[in-house]
């Protein structure tokens, strides 16, 4: 068994501890494998395991990766998810080579890529990015901004509004890992309150991933703790 797929085993028995506790079932979180700055080898890897889908944060990266992949698994069924900054001049091949999008946090961004997702891929998936710590360093649209920006992108074309999307101020305590992520857990249930149709709270990594699934994580977005420690040179 390689590295990855050992790795794996060790994830999905982690999120398979959190539901039981949470009393929820197993289908009720997806496990995205962060597979940035690491090769399309080791999604291949990862792939031969079972996993579907990959999360990427720098887009010529991801591109490559995606390309790679499938040359090599034309028939393989994967899904990619954007994780990273969106800057304006990099919607059109976000648009066009994605299934997900986690990190929309201004109107701009959800139309752009609303009007240059090609009509035959079907709607983008979208995740409005909310910065829920207050952290002046971190992305995401400010609760205050949350309501508007959800009802603007809710209504726009060729995307699916899904559900929010945070990345908290780091915590060791577990109770102050769940309190941010059930404070994300309310904006999401206030939206859904006002009607809109969101499924999805894409919250946790691989060091507070119990604490997520806990609040109702849908989506665990796992990278290290299934293909190691990255390099960043």
């Amino acid at each position: 068994m390689s590295i990855i797929a050992a790795n794996l085993q060790a994830v999905e028995a982690t999120i398979g501890e959190a539901v039981q506790a949470a009393g929820r079932a197993r289908s009720e979180v997806q496990l995205l494998a962060v597979s940035k700055t690491f090769p399309a080898q080791a999604v291949l890897e990862a792939m031969a395991s079972g996993q579907t889908a990959f999360g990427e944060n720098y887009l010529q990266e991801a591109l490559d990766k995606i390309v790679n992949v499938a040359q090599a698994q034309p028939e393989a069924p994967v899904e990619w998810h954007f994780i990273g900054p969106i800057q304006s001049n990099k919607t059109r091949p976000i648009a066009a080579n994605f299934h997900w999008v986690h990190t929309v946090e201004r109107l701009k961004i959800a139309q752009r890529l609303s009007e240059q997702r090609p009509p035959e891929l079907g709607p983008l998936n979208i995740c409005l990015q909310v910065n829920i710590s207050g952290e002046a360093s971190k992305s995401g649209a400010t609760e205050a901004e949350l309501p508007e920006l959800a009802r603007a992108v809710a209504q726009l074309p060729n995307l699916r509004l899904r559900g929010l999307m945070a990345i908290p101020e780091q915590a060791t305590d577990p109770a102050q890992q769940r309190a941010a992520f059930a404070r994300l857990r309310q904006l999401h249930d206030a939206l859904r309150a006002d009607g809109l149709a969101l499924d999805t709270l894409s919250m946790g990594m691989s060091g507070d991933t119990t604490a997520a699934i806990a609040e109702g994580a849908t989506i665990v977005r796992i990278g290290s703790a299934i293909f190691g420690a990255r390099n960043y040179d």
